[in-house]
């Protein structure tokens, strides 16, 4: 079974499937051998209706989020649909199994006072302060996925035009504009590089090496401390706060869209929410009554 997964890793890697999306995949197949191992089960008893079922079962025992489980499906499904085309299974197990229905879960957003405590708190002191402010000022004011601002160049930041090239989901380019404080902060940090070229990464962790999304998150994790954060936050409710904050000062989704780099409408919907305070200053001057008492 591991031989199997590890093929099917190579083919994703070939169509240039991300590192954490691998990653991501060899950590939910491994699970599955493992399942199978402890089974003493082969491709050919694991891949049935009922031992599918089973495994389906454990999973639901050991991982109480719906969103988790419906992750290792997908990551199993697409390895049936790989085998499938290789002629190494004969028929599709997940035909007679359906599918759990995908919680509808509200993005985890910071108001822009704490996104304003969390930049300040990042490049107040230390040595990679100008680092650290340029790295988080760039995602939120963009919305860049984690390994979208770890997979930059230098020479994907336009100072001129005020846009940066990002590499997204699917090997797809887009061009996102970016705020003049993030520049800024990206011109200082670039300053205390030695001799930096166009074709470096843009961001470097404390060896002089590219930032990874894991060296990211270990770093948001602190400066969110750092910042007095009560709840838990990571890198992608920075994304999620410039989405959520551009539509509450009246961006529309289609360009909302563009900028995030989803392929469709339906993914940008779920930042139609807003916060009580914004959707109580629309009732406040909406509404013919209110309206009626404030003349």
């Amino acid at each position: 079974m591991r031989e199997l997964a590890e093929h099917f890793l190579m083919y994703l890697q070939n169509k240039n499937f991300s590192a954490h999306t691998l990653q991501g995949y060899g950590e939910d197949l491994e699970e599955f051998a493992a399942f199978c191992d402890a089974r003493k089960a082969g491709p050919a008893q694991a891949f049935t209706p009922v031992f599918i079922r089973s495994f389906l079962a454990s999973l639901t025992a050991k991982h109480p989020a719906r969103n988790t489980i419906l992750r290792k499906i997908a990551s199993l499904r697409s390895f049936t649909h790989y085998l499938l085309e290789q002629d190494r299974l004969k028929q599709n197990p997940f035909k007679l199994l359906p599918a759990p229905k995908r919680e509808r879960l509200l993005p985890k957003f910071l108001t822009p006072e704490e996104v304003d405590r969390l930049l300040d708190t990042a490049g107040d002191k230390g040595r990679f302060a100008s680092r650290n402010r340029a790295l988080f000022e760039l995602i939120y004011s963009s919305g860049l996925r984690r390994g979208e601002v770890t997979g930059l160049k230098i020479r994907d930041v336009d100072f001129f035009n005020g846009v940066v090239k990002v590499l997204g989901k699917g090997n797809k380019e887009r061009y996102v504009p970016v705020t003049n404080e993030a520049l800024e902060a990206i011109k200082d940090y670039l300053s205390t590089r030695a001799n930096p070229q166009g074709g470096d990464a843009l961001f470097l962790n404390k060896n002089g090496t590219p930032l990874t999304g894991d060296g990211l998150a270990y770093i948001f994790k602190h400066l969110a401390i750092q910042s007095g954060m009560a709840r838990k936050v990571s890198p992608h409710s920075l994304r999620h706060s410039f989405a959520t904050h551009l539509l509450n000062n009246g961006c529309d989704l289609r360009s909302l869209q563009e900028m995030l780099g989803h392929k469709s409408l339906s993914a940008t919907q779920v930042y139609t929410h807003v916060s009580l305070e914004k959707l109580k200053d629309v009732y406040q001057h909406a509404h013919p009554k209110n309206k009626e008492s404030q003349s």
